[in-house]
């Protein structure tokens, strides 16, 4: 059924007991379950918990079942593709890191994998000429997918998704009332009706740790990564969300704390005669609602994505997450910045902080009555109380003050080669090498996020580039030059620099050629090239090496294929990319009855208490100064965007 106009689909409602809710009460039963489930009258478990991943293209698993699919070896297409050098470029339409972070948050609400036991050793070749780092493991391990019951045995091999497909705030809330209860003030005994209104968070007003509540076994399990293993008191700085990857970066950790202080500034503006469940009801559904709005008045149209206008809703239309927008389209790790900056008054911190800071290898820079901070990507991941320490105000201001990475091929070796990986004992000043051309040498052991982006594709069966490229409406590319928009995919002849070998000699990779935004030119290895650079040329095109990794177009993997081609006119993606978001967004707009746009239940509540300061129409930046310190004025009111 498909609602053509306002009032058939509020007579729909009605009769689907969802919205047109005519007292307080009713607001209760309005709210969207935990888990996904009800969300499509006629299908219930559309989207929800533990539904498998929907499919858009042909799975091209080589026996047509479930066997991992081959291609060149992963590294080795790492070092040739995804290899930064050191040098930084940046969003060529001024899209800050608070692009790369909503992202994250908005993917910790939508999808997550079930997690397998097959290991698979993808080799590393320490041997590679274009290998600068050290793997005494030999192998890097990655672990496929888990494949859906009742599939990859004689039938096709599907996925789960392990949390619901809806945006409705799963990072924030969970998915199951046990959690929810322990994020919840008040007693953990089984009973949600006896909590209070609120989320639990420190005195302080930041997220809370495993022990806040005592043993620190009884708290909802997270996951733990990188630095959170080897320290004693693990359970003293993990954090405790709607989501088990709260704890990966501060950058994270503060959008996480970011709603959780709204949710209870909502909850205080409503009626004290309210009872505690109808606070939080109504709290729950206004924090969905400004996700929601967020992500599609602010955080799409920053990123230059133009989504068919919405009419109705659609019960018609499946809303859940496909398996080639979780594994190749939403990949765009490349945009994460290796470092993250803020700007405080001097005497912002004390001496003891600041001694703290720099001995985890933040730099703090002092000049008149300013400190900048700069804050590495190794420092931020699984540092959850180092955002508490920093202060959620000057991160969000920090993640708002300059522009993320561009989305391309490029990766920073930080994610590229040390991911959550912890610097050699033997290394006398870690801090030196946490980022820049020396890194290599403080770690012993390899870890490739952009090895991953392509294995998860090829785990789940994504086609060729190419054959994705004409699922999603596209034509298919017939040259390596017409891919990246290059004038030529071929090696320079009887260039004395790079050899007889070309794809295999390091010199192929270096910038040759930096400019800025503006087109100006700027100096190889100038402060000015490390900070504004938006294009490079190598000594060799990007079509070049793709092609004498490939050999044909028609072989290229999804995912290298992807981030490999030339933006479009005001976006920050190329024709692949913005196929694929702009065709899951929509699915998720259309096909969710409880969207913004069209949900009764909220539009009841903006009637009802929209003279006590409620709203859902709220900006990024609204949000962080209605719960900071900061005022309007101390940072942009385009928050995704760089100021000028």
């Amino acid at each position: 059924m498909i609602f053509k106009n306002k009032s058939m689909l509020s007579k729909v409602t009605i009769s689907l007991g969802i919205a047109s809710l005519l007292s307080t009460a009713s607001l209760s039963a309005a709210v969207p379950s935990l888990d996904g489930s009800g969300n499509n009258a006629r299908n219930p478990t559309l989207g929800a918990v533990g539904t498998p991943y929907s499919r858009i293209s042909q799975a091209a698993y080589p026996d047509g079942i479930g066997q991992l699919m081959e291609g060149p070896a992963l590294r080795y297409i790492s070092n040739r593709i995804f290899a930064d050098s050191a040098q930084n470029l940046f969003s060529e339409t001024g899209i800050t890191q608070w692009a790369y972070n909503w992202g994250q948050f908005l993917d910790h609400s939508i999808g997550l994998r079930v997690g397998g036991t097959e290991k698979v050793s993808v080799p590393f070749d320490e041997n590679d000429p274009l290998e600068k780092f050290n793997n005494r493991s030999q192998n890097l391990q990655m672990t496929r997918s888990a494949p859906a019951p009742k599939t990859g045995i004689s039938s096709q091999r599907e996925q789960l998704n392990t949390v619901s497909s809806y945006i409705d705030a799963w990072a924030v809330y969970g998915g199951t009332e046990e959690r929810l209860e322990w994020l919840r003030e008040g007693p953990v005994d089984g009973d949600l009706s006896n909590n209070g209104a609120k989320l639990l968070l420190t005195p302080e007003g930041n997220l809370p740790t495993a022990n806040l509540r005592g043993d620190p076994s009884n708290a909802p399990k997270m996951e733990i990564v990188g630095r959170l293993h080897a320290i004693p008191n693990a359970d003293e700085e993990m954090i405790i969300t709607g989501d088990i990857r709260a704890n990966e970066n501060i950058a994270l950790t503060t959008v996480q704390t970011l709603f959780a202080r709204e949710h209870n500034r909502i909850v205080d503006l409503l009626p004290a005669a309210l009872s505690e469940q109808e606070k939080f009801d109504i709290a729950r559904q206004l924090i969905i609602a400004i996700q929601q709005y967020i992500t599609y008045e602010e955080f799409l149209p920053a990123l230059g994505l133009k989504i068919t206008p919405p009419s109705y809703y659609n019960p018609d239309i499946d809303p859940s997450i496909s398996t080639e927008f979780a594994t190749v389209g939403y990949r765009a790790h490349s945009m994460i910045h290796g470092e993250i900056e803020m700007e405080v008054a001097a005497d912002h911190y004390t001496e003891e902080m600041l001694k703290h800071f720099r001995s985890q290898g933040i730099e703090v820079h002092v000049e008149g009555d300013e400190m900048e901070l700069a804050v590495p990507l190794n420092v931020a991941f699984a540092n959850p109380q180092l955002a508490a320490n920093l202060g959620i105000g000057p991160l969000a201001a920090g993640l708002g003050g300059e522009p993320q990475y561009k989305n391309d091929e490029q990766f920073d070796n930080q994610l590229r080669s040390v991911l959550f990986q912890m610097p050699s004992a033997d290394v006398k000043n870690p801090d030196e090498c946490l980022d820049g051309p020396t890194m290599h040498e403080c770690f012993r052991l390899a870890n490739d996020l952009g090895s991953l982006d392509v294995f998860r594709a090829r785990d789940h069966g994504i086609p060729s580039y190419n054959v994705l490229r004409q699922a999603y409406g596209l034509t298919p590319i017939s040259s390596f030059m017409e891919l990246t928009g290059e004038a030529s995919e071929d090696f320079p002849v009887n260039d004395p620099i790079l050899g007889d070998d070309p794809i295999n000699n390091p010199k192929s990779l270096d910038f040759i050629e930096l400019r800025d935004g503006k087109g100006k030119l700027l100096a190889l290895g100038s402060e000015e090239a490390d900070s504004e650079a938006v294009t490079g040329i190598r000594r060799t095109t990007l079509a070049a090496r793709l092609k004498a990794i490939y050999g044909t177009v028609d072989k290229v993997d999804s995912f290298v294929g992807m981030v490999s081609e030339p933006h479009m006119e005001n976006s920050d993606f190329g024709p692949l990319q913005a196929a694929m978001w702009e065709r899951q967004f929509q699915a998720l707009r259309d096909g969710d009855a409880n969207h913004y746009l069209w949900n009764d239940s909220l539009k009841l509540i903006m009637e009802k208490y929209g003279n006590s300061g409620l709203t859902y129409k709220q900006s990024l930046a609204d949000i962080i100064i209605n719960n900071t310190e900061l005022k309007a004025g101390d940072i942009q009111t385009a928050m995704f965007k760089v100021a000028e």
